[in-house]
Parts: structure tokens; C-alpha cells; sequence
């Protein structure tokens, strides 16, 4: 039974990573569309803020149903949106009437769908996935995410160029299609009511509080939450500066080779948290990989080489995918399934209202304060300028020094901390149990409370529940 389930995710999880790389084509070719077509920095930065905004404004109310309704039905209607936006966009592009604002309502529309897809996506790995390969589960789940990342900037443009825009949009409507085919022909198992997920039903207002109070009644949750805001505040910034800072010292083509490996070291990352679930201690899947993630942003600041900065990318990416997969394990298992709709979309709006924030901030902040220190004359020319150099891009690496310093601190301060710190080992079944325990989703869950912080389960501190973000980025 258990295998049977594992087949039908990895089924959905295939379907969704071809859709992933078509809308991550269709991302990247309107964006170069809008650029080309304005010249405008500005509109193209709009494209951004509004892929970002709506969803988080929107994530509290989308967990909220998401927990309500169908998953497969709200993936379905969401594909079938998809679908019609795309073609619509496509049909306006062929007939020579696109504008730059049709690409911003549509990129409201499919960001505000967006906000109940992802905590849907992510609440069903706890449903279709045996409960001692929620990590790996979870890491396939990334390698999707990190696919389409690095497939998107490799291929989009050599895509606009073969099959034009239009040719690309219609590709993204063709895997979309294919999804929708696989969600009807998959059937996912509705997630076991708990006693907290009843308690909690009523109004939409009353079930929105209750996300929020499913992260903040479990010690281990809000702690992992702070820590995770705490990196993406550092994660905005680095994708921000990452290209002026290469293109200070070197090529448009050297900045391409740091973005592929680093995109490799994406990839890397999520098939290694796929493959191995993560370590058997979380803690050390947060706050341990948080260590080296410290470290590269430092080395990738120290000079400006190509070499270390490419090498910097590759670790900064590969940490990353096992932090994000371990802290979505956690949530996983820490959450009970009918609530971890809201469980995602609150944890997803908090660290995505921070992820956005640093990227409004990377921009003046890097202009107006760290260029001015560490140009030829600047204030720190003679003492950081003697180790990291001075000139157009400098003043960015050592904001990039100091953002790993800071990373460091957050991955001490998430040691010392007794909700991480405290939280259990990973769960794992022994051989001749697997056959006895494996069944329905509500006995993959029943009964199987994970230890709390001091040991027990954690039930009092969640409200009588048993005690589940990428990033999407």
C-alpha cells in the first residue's frame, strides 16, 4: 500500500516537474519580452514584485482553503487558469496586440493561484509519501523546483530564438495539459481529520488564525520560522548582487558560468536531499548546513576571482536545497496533514515577506552605503580595501562578507536554541514494522506523534495537535 502511494507521488511529482520548467520558460522569456520591448528596468522589476506580492497578501486566506477543499481539485483548476492565461497570452502575442500590462495582470492572477498551489503541492507528500520518506520525498519536491530554475535562463533564450514567445507559451500550455491528465487520472487521498483541524473549522476567518496558530503554539515551529526569515533576509541579497558584483570585475559570460554552477549546485542539492532525506538529526539539516552556507558567502566575497565566486554559488545553492527540504520535513511531520494548508501558507507569507523586503532593500542599501565605502577613495579603502579591493563592485562583496558573518551568527543562535535544538530525530520504521504500519494516510499518522522538545509529544504546546518553506523562492 505504501509502495502504491510512493508510485502515485512520484507520478504527480513527474507531471508537476515538467509544468514547473514550462511556466520557469514562460517566467523567463516574459520578462526578456518586457525588457526588450520598454528598455525599462523598472517594469521589468514590476514583474518581479508582482510574482512575489499578490501570493504573499493572498497565502493566509489560500492556506485556509486549501485545507477546505480538494487538493486535486484546487491543482486542477489551477492548471486549467494556467492554461487559459498562457494561451491567452499567446493568442495576444501572435496577433501583435501584447502589452507590457497584460504580462502584469496575468502574473497577479497565476501568483494569487500560486499561494494555494504550493502549500497543496507540499501538503501532499505527507499524503501520498510513507512518513520515513517525507525527506526524500520533500527533496525530489526541490529538485523539480531547482530543475526549472536552471533549466529556465539555459534554454529560454535559445527557445525565444528558435520558437519565438509564442512558441514557448504554447509549449507551457502543453505541459500544463499534461498535468491536468495526470491529476484526473491520480486519485489523492483526503488527509485524516485530527482533533485540533475540527476544533479549528468555521469561518474562513477563524481557520486563517488558525494557521497562524499552528506555528505559533509549537516552540520548534515559530523558532524554525525566525531562522528561516533570518536566511532568506541573506538570500535576497545575494540574489540581487550576485550579478553586479561578478560583472564589476569580469564578463556578462563569466557571470552566465557562475550561474550555471551554481544552478548545478541547486540541482545537486536537491537530489541529494532526495536520495538521502536528510541527517537523521534535523537540527543538523538546519542549522548544520547553515554553517558551510556561512562560509561560502564569505569566500565568495574575499577577492574578485571568477573561480571563487563560482565555487562559492555551487555551495551557497547545494546548502541551501538541504536547509529548505529539511525545514519542510519538519513541517511535515510536526503538523497534522489537514492543517498543513494554513501550515505552509503562513510559513511560506512570513518568509517570503522577508525574502521580498531584501529585495527591495539590496538595491539602495548596496548603492548608497557599501559602494560609496569601498570605492577608490572611499572610507574603508585603506583597511577592508586592502583585503577585499576597491572599485566598482567591491563594496557589494563586502556586504556579501557581512551577510555571512550574519549567517553564521543565525546558524550559532539556531543551536542554542531549545526549539531547534530540541527537535526529534527523523523518523524511521524498522523493516518489519513497514509492512504492519503501512495503509491509509490517516494510519501512516495515527498514533505516531513525533517527540516534542522534552521528549514527549508535543500535544499541549500545539493545542492538543501533534506538532511544515523554498522557497518558493
Amino acid at each position: 500500500m505504501g509502495q502504491s502511494r510512493m508510485r502515485k507521488f512520484t507520478v504527480i511529482w513527474a507531471s508537476s516537474l515538467v509544468t514547473m520548467v514550462g511556466t520557469a520558460l514562460t517566467g523567463f522569456s516574459l520578462g526578456v519580452w518586457v525588457y526588450l520591448e520598454t528598455g525599462s528596468t523598472t517594469q521589468l522589476a514590476v514583474t518581479f514584485v508582482l510574482a512575489f506580492l499578490p501570493g504573499i497578501l493572498f497565502s493566509p486566506l489560500a492556506g485556509a482553503l486549501v485545507d477546505r477543499w480538494d487538493r486535486r481539485l484546487i491543482l486542477l483548476v489551477s492548471d486549467a487558469v494556467g492554461i487559459g492565461t498562457t494561451l491567452t497570452l499567446g493568442l495576444l502575442y501572435t496577433a501583435g496586440h501584447l502589452q507590457p500590462w497584460h504580462i502584469f495582470v496575468t502574473t497577479v492572477i497565476r501568483s494569487s493561484l500560486r499561494a494555494m498551489q504550493v502549500p497543496a503541492l507540499n501538503s501532499i507528500v505527507v499524503l501520498l509519501a510513507p512518513k520515513e520518506q517525507i525527506g526524500r520525498a520533500n527533496g525530489l519536491m526541490g529538485v523539480a523546483n531547482a530543475v526549472s530554475q536552471t533549466v529556465a535562463p539555459a534554454v529560454g533564450g535559445a527557445l525565444m530564438l528558435g520558437i519565438g514567445l509564442n512558441g514557448v507559451l504554447f509549449l507551457d500550455c502543453a505541459t500544463f495539459f499534461l498535468n491536468v491528465v495526470v491529476l484526473f487520472l491520480t486519485r489523492i487521498p483526503a488527509p485524516p481529520r485530527s482533533q485540533a483541524g475540527t476544533e479549528g473549522t468555521g469561518s474562513l476567518r477563524r481557520e486563517i488564525g488558525q494557521g497562524w496558530r499552528v506555528l505559533t503554539s509549537n516552540r520548534a515551529l515559530i523558532t524554525l520560522a525566525l531562522f528561516y526569515a533570518a536566511l532568506d533576509l541573506s538570500v535576497g541579497f545575494v540574489d540581487i548582487l550576485i550579478t553586479p558584483i561578478v560583472i564589476g570585475f569580469a564578463s556578462v559570460s563569466a557571470l552566465g558560468v557562475v550561474l550555471t554552477i551554481g544552478g548545478i549546485g541547486l540541482v545537486l542539492g536537491s537530489v541529494t536531499m532526495a536520495s538521502w532525506g536528510g541527517p537523521r538529526r534535523r537540527i543538523h539539516g538546519t542549522a548544520g548546513f547553515a554553517i558551510p552556507l556561512g562560509l561560502f558567502l564569505c569566500l565568495g566575497s574575499l577577492r574578485p576571482s571568477v573561480t571563487l565566486v563560482a565555487i562559492a554559488a555551487f555551495g551557497f545553492m547545494f546548502c541551501s536545497m538541504i536547509i529548505d527540504g529539511t525545514s519542510r520535513s519538519i513541517i511535515g511531520t510536526e503538523v497534522e496533514p489537514d492543517l498543513q494548508g494554513r501550515a505552509f501558507a503562513t510559513f511560506n507569507m512570513v518568509t517570503n515577506t522577508v525574502l521580498c523586503s531584501s529585495y527591495l532593500l539590496a538595491g539602495p542599501v548596496s548603492d548608497h552605503v557599501f559602494e560609496p565605502l569601498l570605492a577608490k577613495d572611499g572610507a574603508l579603502a585603506g583597511s577592508v580595501g586592502d583585503l577585499l579591493g576597491t572599485g566598482e563592485g567591491r563594496g557589494m562583496a563586502f556586504l556579501l562578507g557581512l551577510l555571512g558573518l550574519l549567517v553564521l551568527a543565525t546558524a550559532a543562535a539556531g543551536y542554542l536554541t531549545p526549539g531547534l535544538r530540541g527537535l526529534s530525530d527523523k523518523v524511521t520504521k524498522p523493516a518489519a514494522e513497514d509492512s504492519a504500519a503501512e495503509g491509509s494516510a490517516a494510519e501512516d499518522y495515527a498514533g505516531q506523534a513525533d517527540p516534542g522538545p522534552g521528549g514527549t509529544p508535543d500535544r499541549e504546546a500545539a493545542g492538543g495537535q501533534t506538532p511544515q518553506p523554498v522557497s518558493d523562492r
